[in-house]
């Protein structure tokens, strides 16, 4: 098979190459899946340059989110798999930058029906994270304001379409005039640069008598800013910072304000809350059914096949994109199950 395999640390995509490599095995507790459609993300680059927080020990594969459709099931599972040859599935498994991926059950989901491979390989990592982040960190309800901010990247549009299900009024931030159209047409009733530095005040003023907001989403790194614009009892719920910097926030501004910092790491359940993943998983999926939650594959540009992951990851890497950055590796299989 082929796929990008990492023998030493490189300094960016461009260094990226496809090889052929072993053809993958069946194994004792791991299926074997065809990838169909892989995703980028800002962790894989970060990793192909040694600079993330899980390393694997050379030589290994590069990317993890996809889907596809199995091949081989478990040899030896300790009860019967879930998911039988020909199922069409998404996940996140170590190696998705090659046209084999080998992934336990627990990091496998069915694709929705009616859903493509391009839109169900985006879906792993950001809609659970933003409904974990507002439904359970931040108890988001009817009448809510929500801030989102980056709400063109890949986890802002799964916040914004999750916040407007839950009948919130969204207030969408982004850095250019073609995210924030985005941003809009995929629900956010209002939209603004954050490259205005009069944001915050312009987030005070749509509010209900200029009182500011419930919930702030924040995958960049705007908490401070943020603070200023958030309501008496505020959630600032603290995602990621995308923007590069781990801010130090005055913590008289929290105290003045009642406001909670709250933290996610979804990545983290599996291990220090597991009972929470499959719950999370079940109000991601009734939204899918409802229509409420779509796939949000960038569609400016097209990435057909291994060697254009380079391509993807840099346009990511660039902030050039929106959504989710999908590489598509292999077309359609009409005869695989739904």
């Amino acid at each position: 098979m082929r796929g990008i395999q990492i023998k030493e640390y490189v300094k960016g995509p461009d260094d990226l190459k496809v090889v052929d490599l072993p053809d993958l095995a069946p194994e004792e507790a791991e299926y074997v899946i065809k990838v169909h459609a892989a995703a980028g993300n800002f962790f894989d680059i970060l990793q192909i340059q040694g600079k993330y927080q899980h390393q694997p020990p050379f030589p290994w594969t590069a990317g993890a989110e996809f889907s596809g459709v199995v091949v081989s099931v478990p040899t030896n599972p300790e009860t019967p798999p879930l998911y039988p040859v020909g199922t069409r599935v998404f996940g996140a498994s170590q190696g998705a930058y090659a046209e084999y991926v080998h992934a336990p059950e627990r990091a496998l989901l069915p694709v929705p029906e009616g859903w493509s491979f391009e839109d169900a390989a985006g879906l792993f990592v950001t809609a659970p994270t933003s409904y974990s982040a507002l439904v359970q960190r931040a108890n988001i309800k009817r009448g809510d304001w929500v801030l989102v901010h980056a709400a063109a990247g890949g986890v802002g549009l799964a916040a914004v379409q999750i916040a407007k299900a839950f009948g919130a009024t969204v207030i969408a931030t982004a850095s250019t005039p073609r995210k924030l159209d985005v941003a809009k047409r995929f629900g956010a009733d209002h939209v603004l640069s954050y490259n205005d530095p009069s944001w915050p005040a312009q987030v005070k003023e749509l509010t209900p008598e200029s009182r500011g907001v419930d919930i702030v989403y924040d995958p960049v790194g705007l908490v401070d800013k943020s603070t200023k614009c958030v309501a008496w009892n505020g959630r600032i719920l603290i995602i990621g910072f995308a923007g590069g910097a781990i801010e130090k926030v005055a913590m008289n501004k929290v105290l003045l304000k009642n406001i909670s910092l709250v933290g996610l790491a979804w990545g983290a359940h599996a291990l220090h809350q597991p009972e929470m993943v499959p719950v999370v998983w079940r109000g991601v999926l009734d939204l899918v059914r409802k229509g409420e939650l779509r796939g949000t594959q960038y569609t400016d540009e097209a990435f057909v096949g291994l060697d254009r992951v380079k391509d993807g990851l840099k346009a990511l890497g660039g902030r050039d994109t929106w959504g989710k950055v999908i590489i598509k590796i292999a077309p359609e299989d009409k005869s695989s199950k739904l």
